[in-house]
């Protein structure tokens, strides 16, 4: 090893080049927690005083354990990622029962016949969850969707819910001003 790939050790005062800015993206390097990399420039000479002015002791660098990133895609609404997750269960019990039909085939087992009656059933009951995925998944974007065409069922949907939430407003609004009117009315009279 050269002077330029040395690594750190506890206590001993030399830090490596890699952590002189800190570890680089991507970079798996540990740090020890009792030792902080050192910082170049005008803020680091800083940084350093502050230490050593506050009893010589250097904080220590811990490096997160993971970095939060925004998701790619947005996450399957709640009656498509039901149907999604019920699909591929069945799909998984198919192809488990088809490995055991298989299987049992093989060894010459009196269990093949049955397990292949089950295969069939359960590869019909597995197309039929696919497709509950795919008309789940198209409901949802004509009823929630941002559909763009003018005869859209979505667009006249929240029109109609944003006019009964107004309407509801209103008539709140309305019996808290009575119930003030007949409050204040109340007051007077009994003074």
């Amino acid at each position: 090893m050269g002077t330029a790939e040395r690594r750190v050790a506890p206590g001993d005062g030399v830090t490596a080049p890699e952590a002189e800015n800190g570890p680089g993206p991507g970079s798996d390097q540990r740090i020890p927690a009792g030792v902080a990399p050192r910082r170049g420039g005008p803020a680091g000479e800083a940084a350093r005083r502050q230490d050593e002015g506050s009893g010589g002791e250097e904080q220590p660098y811990y490096r997160p354990l993971w970095i939060e990133e925004p998701a790619q895609k947005r996450r399957l609404p709640d009656p498509v990622r039901t149907a999604a997750v019920r699909a591929v269960l069945i799909a998984a019990v198919t192809l488990i029962q088809a490995m055991v039909a298989f299987l049992c085939t093989m060894a010459g087992s009196w269990l093949a016949f049955p397990m292949v009656l089950s295969s069939v059933a359960s590869t019909v009951v597995a197309t039929w969850g696919v497709l509950d995925v795919w008309v789940t998944r198209q409901v949802w974007n004509q009823r929630n969707g941002v559909v763009s065409a003018p005869s859209s069922t979505a667009r006249a949907l929240r029109r109609e819910r944003r006019r009964v939430r107004r309407q509801v407003r209103a008539a709140v609004r309305s019996q808290e001003r009575i119930r003030r009117r007949q409050g204040r009315a109340g007051q007077l009279s009994h003074s």
